[in-house]
């Protein structure tokens, strides 16, 4: 098949449990990032279940409507796994058993002090004219197989096994089917509605066929995803894409947290060791979440001190030194308890920042007075603190990342705001 300006590729996605609400299909995510790196569009992606008619069917049109199949899973050695056999009958092409393959496979198991099962020998066995990609994790080795018309890559299901094995095997192969430069970029953002961002952005959207510019909305943050495709070099697909991002980082300012691919606990996590600042945190309604994503960040523990669950009352009183009277009177869902667990967090830690959350984050708990959602969330230092009222919708899970996230967005607004007063100083 000689080189298209535009190959259409499809990535089929094989077995029955994809097709309940139990397993995600992530592996086809990561093939299309692959993809896109090499100046590829994916057109199609098809999730088919383990039934062999539906399978042939698939095989059929995807053959008949795209350049390049990348097929994934079913490729294991039970029943359920007729990938390779369906291939190889839709193609009408033999399958061929391969002895020192199916040595690498009774190595594989001896070297872990096993036998080798007797149905693990389908694995042996090759498409017709198909080249075996190795699997470095597994006994399932992948095929390239070009027919003329088409190029068809099959990978093993599991991500530990798919991921090295398109890296270093198929990547090589499709290299020579790249006819674009490609550059990307994504911005995130908080703190904007998507509406708002669009509104803001709205001239800037590129009518050129070799931009593109997508806003996706995510729990707590917006994603703006741009890229660029160039005939002539990378340089222009870069100039393309630095362009428009110099343009809305003009227009969306302070609100844009990273542009470099950061988490926005990585960019506070950045922003306290640059300050040299330490914090703590007082939790509620996030029960630990808001800890926990600040010290999944690698050596935290320069500036992150110490967490506090303080889910009830008591904890509350006897942990952070909230007064009985001020959840009596304001209740443990407000303003004035936020920041008594702001401060009660900042002095036992003795940390230069705190911060503190406690809401509801439902299905129940909530009156019209105090609403599901509604979550206070307060920032303390030695010289004053801050609070944020916020009405969050959602499930309890979105609640809570949501909440987390405005915590964390508002040390980084405290951090960039105090380092511009520093700058002005000077």
């Amino acid at each position: 098949m000689k080189p298209k300006k535009n190959l259409k590729i499809e990535i089929m996605a094989i077995g029955s449990e994809l097709l309940t609400p139990y397993f995600q299909d992530t592996n086809s995510l990561f093939l299309t990032e692959r993809l896109n790196d090499l100046g590829m569009e994916v057109s199609y992606k098809t999730i088919v279940g383990d039934d062999w008619d539906d399978l042939a069917l698939s095989i059929k049109q995807a053959l008949s409507r795209t350049d390049v199949i990348i097929a994934i899973g079913g490729l294991g050695p039970t029943q359920d796994d007729r990938t390779r056999e369906a291939f190889a009958t839709v193609l009408e092409r033999k399958l061929i058993f391969n002895k020192e393959l199916l040595q690498k496979i009774e190595g594989r198991f001896k070297h872990r002090g096993l036998s080798m099962p007797a149905v693990n020998k389908k694995q042996s066995y090759v498409i017709d004219g198909a080249e075996i990609l190795e699997n470095r994790n597994g006994t399932a080795p992948g095929l390239w197989l070009d027919t003329g018309s088409n190029k068809i890559i099959l990978l093993p299901g599991p991500p530990h096994e798919l991921k090295p094995m398109f890296d270093e095997s198929a990547c090589p192969h499709l290299q020579e089917f790249k006819t674009d430069y490609t550059a990307r970029k994504v911005l995130k953002i908080t703190g904007l509605t998507e509406s708002k961002i669009d509104t803001l952005i709205l001239d800037l959207y590129p009518d050129s066929p070799y931009l593109r510019m997508t806003i996706l909305s995510h729990p707590g943050q917006i994603e703006i995803h741009l890229s660029s495709h160039s005939k002539k070099s990378q340089e222009q697909a870069d100039k393309r894409v630095q362009k428009l991002e110099t343009n809305i980082l003009e227009r969306l300012k302070e609100n844009v947290f990273s542009a470099s691919g950061e988490e926005l606990e990585e960019v506070v996590g950045n922003l306290l060791r640059l300050n040299k600042r330490t914090l703590a945190v007082a939790e509620s309604c996030t029960g630990g979440l808001l800890g926990h994503r600040l010290t999944n960040v690698p050596g935290s523990s320069d500036y992150f001190l110490l967490g506090v669950v303080a889910y009830s009352n008591k904890a509350k009183i006897n942990a952070l030194g909230v007064s009985p009277s001020l959840i009596e009177k304001y209740g443990a869902v407000s303003s004035q308890v936020a920041e008594a667990m702001a401060q009660g967090i900042r002095e036992k830690a003795r940390s230069n920042l705190s911060l503190a959350v406690t809401g509801i984050a439902g299905p129940t708990g909530g009156t019209p007075e105090k609403p599901v959602g509604l979550v206070y969330i307060a920032l303390a230092w030695d010289k004053g603190s801050k609070l944020k009222k916020n009405l969050f919708l959602g499930n309890r899970d979105k609640i809570k990342y949501q909440s987390s996230q405005k915590a964390l967005d508002m040390v980084r607004r405290h951090l960039a705001k105090n380092k511009k007063k520093k700058r002005a100083l000077k």
